[in-house]
């Protein structure tokens, strides 16, 4: 058995100070001391798959990051692990708990997983250790992750067992109350603009210094056809995680983040929102293209028509947002967003369908991923 502080202090030690997750109860005392150390920068996500995108995030942004999961919550955290970390190289090291253990009792809905978790580590590609279990482990079990990270540029899991760490408290500050922001309703009722024209009123609009992170399908083919730039990054897979991402770089970077997302993607990983209004990163502007269909999948609609991005935006806790669904009412609502403390969110409502022979990013997603991370950097 370890202490959760000298896990901790010598994972600090190697540079891991930003923790993202979702609690187990073989988690609790990392937890409770990641939330508790003013030394680590810990954030709970609302989902696993989340957490790996704001610790993506956080990675392109300079920090060394922990996910920590149950081993359940690992089947949530797949997609992103292998279309996002995989073909981008980004590391993170990762603690997934061995629910379900053989031999062991524990509830009915742990026994495969129990039975399966290294094996499903290693199909994904993501090697795998025990995690230390005394003192004297924990150095060796950090420096054989951080080497392996180090050479692959892919996640690294340690696989918790029942009891591997000693009970630590909760010393966490209660919920701050996050007052009604404003929202703006900026909608006309004429035609709809093309996704294409409001990417390049984008480009018009945001500054120089602003990191753009674009959601997978055609919002990043159509940006990267429109300008190919440092500060792009272009999602290619991981569905619905542009938002946690662009939390991740949003809480480690002083410039502004602008987050390109789409209906179907805000959709797949709504929580994310309620994760961004409570960590309530200033420099972060969501803006959410709905065209109301799944464009890169045949046009198939999505529920989106009954959904006001902007005032669950609101609910979740950002500060501004608005609705919209002409290029006017799209600069107007861009502009203040970027002029005014966030995170804010625009919901601009745009006609189905994409530009003719559109093409995709050259530039391969390792490059895309450090060209971007050099970009921050040079803040």
């Amino acid at each position: 058995m370890v202490e959760a502080e000298s896990f901790l202090a010598a994972a600090r030690d190697r540079g891991f100070d930003f923790y993202t997750g979702v609690p187990c109860s073989f988690l609790t005392p990392l937890i409770n001391r990641a939330i508790g150390d003013p030394a680590t920068h810990y954030v709970g996500a609302a989902s696993e798959g989340e957490a790996v995108g704001i610790a993506a995030g956080a990675w392109l942004a300079g920090r060394a990051t922990v996910v920590m999961c149950q081993n359940s919550g690992l089947g949530n955290a797949i997609n992103p692990l292998t279309s996002l970390n995989r073909p981008f190289r980004i590391p993170t090291l990762m603690i997934v708990t061995l629910r379900g253990e053989p031999g062991l009792g524990d509830e009915p809905q742990h026994e495969l997983m129990g039975r399966i978790t290294t094996r499903l580590l290693d199909d994904i590609g993501v090697p795998s250790a025990g995690f230390p279990e005394h003192e004297g482990a924990i150095v060796p079990g950090l420096d054989a992750a951080r080497a392996t990270m180090a050479e692959t540029d892919l996640p690294y899991a340690l696989v918790l067992r029942k009891g591997a760490v000693a009970e630590a408290p909760l010393d966490e500050a209660p919920p701050v109350p996050r007052p009604v922001g404003k929202h703006r309703d900026l909608s006309e009722g004429g035609a709809r603009p093309t996704r294409f024209a409001a990417l390049r009123r984008v480009l018009e609009l945001v500054p120089d210094e602003a990191a753009l992170i674009a959601t997978t399908g055609k919002c990043g083919r159509e940006l990267f056809t429109l300008a190919d730039r440092p500060h792009h990054f272009y999602q290619v897979g991981s569905m619905g995680c542009a938002g946690a991402m662009g939390l991740g770089v949003a809480l480690n970077a002083r410039r502004p983040v602008v987050v390109l997302d789409g209906d179907g993607a805000a959709l797949m990983k709504l929580g994310a929102l309620a994760t961004i209004g409570a960590q309530g990163p200033e420099n972060l502007v969501h803006l959410v293209l709905d065209n109301g269909i799944h464009d890169s999948t045949g046009g198939q609609a999505t529920v989106s028509a009954n959904v006001d991005f902007a005032r669950v935006a609101l609910a979740c806790g950002y500060r501004r947002t608005a609705a919209c669904d002409s290029i006017e009412g799209l600069a107007r609502a861009l502009s203040e967003s970027l002029a005014a403390p966030g995170p804010a969110l625009v919901h601009l409502r745009i006609a189905p369908g994409s530009i003719e022979k559109l093409g995709r990013p050259t530039i391969s997603p390792p490059e895309v991923a450090r060209r971007f991370r050099a970009f921050l950097a040079g803040a």
